[in-house]
């Protein structure tokens, strides 16, 4: 598949990537697999994960209070608690807005943290990590940003998004459906979408426009992409998933050089 070989023509110093089967083939792959990045927010795909694990754990309830007035872990997930941006002031109702939010995350992290006794690094590393072999994965920092890792552990993990080991299928297929639908709100870098569609702490594509996937993916795409120049995806009806890693803050380039990236790869993949 020569689209894989695009990454080489974008703006930037690294870059690195992998196109991964359903069933957890690397399909395809350029660049070096195992140099470590910043993921920023794609970290959210990873934290999310290790809450899902200890909600079925036990540790954890989704209806659970959590973060401001009216608010549990679900509006945490949902990016739905009304908590601003950055910080834990909160602008709107739970449940009446798409209001995208770290504050949100280490707010998750901290109830996770209280619930288990463990600190969210070392719940993260024992209940996702280590159990799927991502040894080159580090979080040092926040629950929403701060995670660090490789494309090849990366792959692993978009494996484990399509074809579920450490989660019950039906609580991943609850995470990849939209919670509070219809909800408003602005997907950073993309402006105000009138659906800002998400689930339980991934984004879900459905009919967002613009969007950072492309404009051949399907409205089931769920995933993240991080302002360090960083995107997970996964289309369950290519039945495939995509990893970028790169060294270039989003921006302008990305905005132009993602979608036509994974348009190039599923019309390899169709034919």
């Amino acid at each position: 598949m020569d689209s894989v070989t695009q990454i080489d023509q974008w703006p930037v110093a690294n870059a690195s990537t992998a196109l991964v089967g359903r069933d957890g083939t690397v399909l395809d792959a350029h660049g070096n697999q195992h140099r470590p990045y910043r993921l920023a927010s794609v970290t959210k795909l990873l934290s999310a994960y290790a809450v899902l694990v200890a909600i079925e754990e036990g540790a954890l309830e989704l209806d659970q209070p959590a973060g401001p007035e009216g608010s549990t872990v679900r509006h945490l997930l949902a990016h739905s608690s009304g908590y601003d941006f950055g910080d834990r002031t909160v602008r709107f109702a739970p449940g009446t807005r798409r209001l995208y939010s770290n504050a949100g995350f280490d707010v998750l992290g901290e109830t996770l943290e209280r619930a288990t006794g463990m600190p969210f690094a070392d719940y993260l590393g024992e209940g996702v990590l280590q159990p799927l072999g991502m040894g080159a994965t580090e979080l040092n920092g926040s629950p929403a940003a701060g995670a660090t890792s490789t494309v090849g552990d990366l792959s692993i993990f978009a494996a484990e998004l399509q074809q579920p080991k450490l989660l019950d299928p039906a609580t991943l297929a609850e995470a990849t459906t939209v919670v509070f639908p219809g909800l408003a709100g602005v997907l950073p870098g993309f402006g105000r979408q009138p659906h800002n569609d998400w689930g339980l702490g991934f984004e879900i594509r459905n009919a967002k426009d613009p969007h950072w996937t492309g404009s051949a993916s399907s409205p089931a795409t769920f995933g993240h992409f991080g302002q360090s120049g960083t995107f997970l995806w996964v289309d369950p009806q290519a039945g495939a998933a995509c990893v970028v890693l790169t060294d270039r803050d989003f921006g302008p380039w990305a905005a132009e050089a993602w979608p036509t990236y994974t348009d190039a790869l599923l019309a390899d993949l169709a034919n």
